[in-house]
């Protein structure tokens, strides 16, 4: 060791800087204690790793010999096709018929076990890194490692000769034919411990033999492979790939010497873990892949669907444990076996799993075994749904009762539950029909002992309601009672409407009466009248037909003597009336110059004037001319006739379009003129006369309505000019200047003006043509807070007639929003 650090030394002198160690340097460094190592390698600037990295141990990994099976392009477009399919099956999947449903399951069913092999070999080299097994046969071009420590150390590998021996150097020829590597390592430490005094001994196996065997039949890819003599059957079929679609995974055979020496079922490895079967393999041994024998497919509530293959006489116990067992939800008394007659004919076995009988029934090629499912349905559970706060289904115990399964208000129930009204609904009889039977829900919770606290049965469903799911719920119960009146008679509803808060229809309960209805409604809306409510009644009779009768009933009394109560019959229709000249309350607003501004609450037959006087009447400040006055039903009416004038504009439009002798409209014009139209903010605007109100005449009043609106703005001194002229303005109002003088203060009209129908939109909303006779009288001449309006001259436009009412429209709204929005 000096001796070699000595020379590692002057080495790595030669170069007092960072070198990087040749192969032989590296040899020798490793051969220094670690602390010289370090301290060399410090001293010269060497990277440890670079001396280090030669001797970390090289980890040994398994040669990837099998690759995923390369689908070809027609497969690729098959597979597509065949995903297309099944999705669009599952889409209408519930419209389907049992026996197509039955159909698409058996599609889906795959052979069993193949996916084990899907893939295709990489490489036929053999295999070289497994363990060494004792009972390994050691054979010719098997190779012995022998290490000898003690007196002497020497390392020997021993290959192992055509006639079965090994050259052992000072010991000569040893056989070890027909050894095991266990035997064979036995008898070389007894030679060595008898011939070499003081010699202790190390055996190991080394490089194996390799094996030359044939893999044949319905393989994936069968032919001659190169394989470790550890090989056996499996890792035969895994180097050529596995097994094709139609070879059998249950009677693989390994012939040896024309003869069959061993069988293999994958089905013990696969769902038993048994690789008994699983023999080595020895040079010129054929594996024999057969084609698969009968087959049985499992579908339905088995826990893993599939196609099986049959070895021998299996029966359907043999063929429940292939599939892994039933699952939960099965019911294997029912269950079902479809197949082939001897006249070619599929015929229907019905087999009951749970009897010996059924189970040992024998499995024919060909047979589908369907198990069934299960009813979905709960037998002794009782449904809680509507405003609770842990909805969902709970079990049914001997004398349980509403309170037990909501004991607290505060704990069980939503903040909007109805106390007053909940539903139970009973199953009767095997067909599913229903009864229901109304619950005082907070009564039954603080009074669990009495009659009010129902006993329950199994399948019972309890309806609690609240003031938004009403309808919901009771839809599918509505629906049940209709359907369940099969022999002409009467469905068990009732309706009741008017002044209720929840109108419509509602079951008959069990005992029902007039006032349980109004409690089933939510009870009375204010403003109703209670002293006379009509209670219509059919009474159907086989000789007279239908009549109809009228029965006046005093809700007030009915609410507080149960003895003027009144039982129900089907279809029966309770009307609530309203108070005679009952109203919701109605609100205006007036806001502007007035002295008290504000929303203000109105009554029937209450006027403008009469509102006036209750804001304290006008400022000085007020211009009564210029006052706008808004009303809803005019704002409604305004956007219906906007509605049809948009309409009426796409027809002209396309009528001019279609007329050869006038040039047609530009589409960019058209969808101009449409988009403004479709923009217009409408009002509502009503025109009113305050000054006229102010004189008491009695004409310019009128009445009010809910929403009405008045905006009494400031003294207005100003004059607009709007439309087709070449600069609009505002100006300011100087009395005795013309209309005429305005149009040339916002530089006269353009050219595309159509001076004819110029007009303006007077202060108070009105419009007046300045082309008419009483243009010269005091009415039309010019005041403040006047508009004028320039239009565009249709005639330009192609002579669509209804361009004019268009922009009337326009400049109109225009001008009430921008009043309004002053204020």
């Amino acid at each position: 060791m000096l001796i070699a650090g000595l020379s590692a030394i002057i080495i790595f002198s030669t170069q007092v800087q960072a070198v990087t160690p040749s192969p032989q340097m590296i040899e020798q460094f490793k051969q220094l204690p670690k602390s010289e190592q370090e301290r060399i390698a410090k001293q010269y600037g060497i990277d440890p790793s670079l001396l280090s990295a030669s001797t970390t141990t090289t980890k040994i990994e398994n040669p990837q010999v099998v690759e995923p099976r390369v689908v070809q392009n027609t497969d690729v477009k098959n597979n597509q096709q065949e995903l297309e399919d099944r999705t669009n099956l599952q889409k209408t999947k519930t419209t389907l018929s049992v026996e197509e449903r039955e159909t698409e399951q058996k599609s889906e069913l795959k052979p069993f076990g193949y996916d084990l092999f899907a893939g295709s070999p990489t490489t036929f080299a053999p295999v070289s890194d497994v363990p060494v097994p004792a009972e390994y046969m050691v054979g010719p071009g098997d190779t012995i490692n022998v290490q000898l420590y003690g007196k002497e150390n020497n390392n020997y590998q021993l290959m192992v000769g055509r006639d079965g021996a090994v050259q052992f150097p000072d010991l000569g020829p040893i056989s070890l034919v027909g050894l095991s590597f266990s035997e064979a390592r036995d008898l070389l430490q007894d030679k060595i411990a008898q011939s070499m005094i003081g010699i202790n001994s190390n055996i190991t196996m080394g490089e194996l033999r390799s094996i030359r065997i044939f893999v044949a039949g319905d393989a994936y890819k069968p032919g001659s492979y190169t394989v470790s003599s550890l090989s056996t059957i499996t890792q035969a079929l895994f180097i050529s790939g596995g097994i094709n679609q139609i070879g059998s995974l249950r009677n693989i055979q390994l012939k040896r010497s024309g003869k069959t020496v061993g069988s293999l079922d994958l089905y013990d490895l696969l769902m038993r873990g048994d690789a008994s079967g699983d023999k080595r393999l020895q040079s010129g041994d054929v594996v024999f892949i057969p084609s698969t024998g009968g087959t049985v497919s499992v579908m339905g509530e088995v826990r893993r669907p599939a196609i099986y293959e049959l070895k021998h006489s299996e029966t359907m116990a043999d063929v429940i444990k292939m599939a892994s067992g039933l699952n939960p939800g099965a019911f294997p008394k029912a269950s079902v076996v479809e197949r082939f007659s001897d006249k070619a004919v599929k015929t229907v076995i019905n087999v009951d799993l749970t009897a010996n009988s059924g189970l040992s029934t024998q499995v024919k090629n060909g047979d589908v075994l369907n198990v069934k499912s299960a009813s979905n349905r709960i037998d002794n559970a009782i449904t809680i749904a509507g405003a609770v706060i842990r909805p969902g289904k709970y079990q049914w115990v001997n004398q349980i009762k509403v309170a037990d399964l909501l004991p607290s208000i505060w704990g069980n129930l939503t903040i909007t539950a109805d106390l007053d009204y909940a539903l139970l609904v009973r199953e009767v009889n095997q067909r599913g029909d229903i009864e229901v039977q109304r619950i005082a829900l907070g009564r039954a919770i603080a009074e669990p002992f009495s009659e009010f606290n129902l006993a329950l049965q199994p399948r019972d469903t309890i309806l609690v309601f609240d003031y938004e799911d009403r309808e919901q719920l009771l839809k599918p119960v509505i629906s049940q009672l209709k359907k369940q009146s099969r022999f002409g008679d009467a469905a068990k509803l009732v309706s009741i409407n008017g002044s209720v808060r929840f109108p419509g229809e509602y079951p008959l309960t069990t005992n029902a009466d007039v006032k349980e209805l109004l409690i089933a409604a939510g009870g009375l809306e204010e403003g109703s009248y209670t002293m006379s409510a009509e209670l219509t009644r059919q009474v159907i009779s086989q000789t007279d037909g239908v009549t109809i009768e009228h029965q006046q009933l005093n809700l007030s009394e009915l609410m507080h003597d149960s003895s003027a109560n009144i039982a129900l019959q089907s279809r029966d229709i309770l009307t609530v009336r309203m108070l005679p000249d009952w109203q919701e309350t109605r609100w205006i607003t007036i806001k502007g110059e007035v002295k008290f501004p504000g929303t203000y609450s109105i009554q029937r037959g209450e006027t403008l004037k009469d509102a006036i006087a209750r804001a304290g009447s006008y400022t000085e400040d007020a211009s009564l001319k210029s006052a706008v006055f808004l009303r809803q039903s005019v704002k409604d009416k305004e956007r219906l006739e906007l509605a049809k004038l948009s309409d009426e504009l796409r027809r002209e439009i396309a009528a001019k379009a279609l007329t050869k002798d006038t040039p047609t409209v530009g589409y960019a014009d058209a969808q101009l003129m449409l988009k403004e139209l479709e923009n217009v903010q409408v009002a509502g605007r009503l025109i009113v006369d305050l000054n006229a109100i102010a004189l008491n005449i009695d004409e310019a009043n009128l009445d009010l309505e809910d929403g009405d609106a008045l905006y009494v703005p400031p003294k207005n001194q100003t004059v607009s000019v709007m439309g087709q002229v070449q600069h609009p303005s505002t100006h300011r109002f100087k009395d005795g200047v013309t209309f005429d003088q305005y149009l040339d203060l916002s530089g006269g009209s353009r050219k595309r003006a159509d001076d004819d129908r110029i007009y303006i939109i007077k202060a108070d909303g009105s419009v007046a043509m300045p082309n008419e006779s009483t243009w010269f009288t005091s009415s039309s001449k010019m005041e403040p807070g006047d508009t004028i309006i320039v239009p565009l001259d249709t005639e330009y436009k192609d002579s669509l007639t209804l361009w004019g009412q268009v922009t009337t429209i326009l400049y109109n709204s225009a001008i009430a929003v921008a009043a309004v929005a002053t204020l």
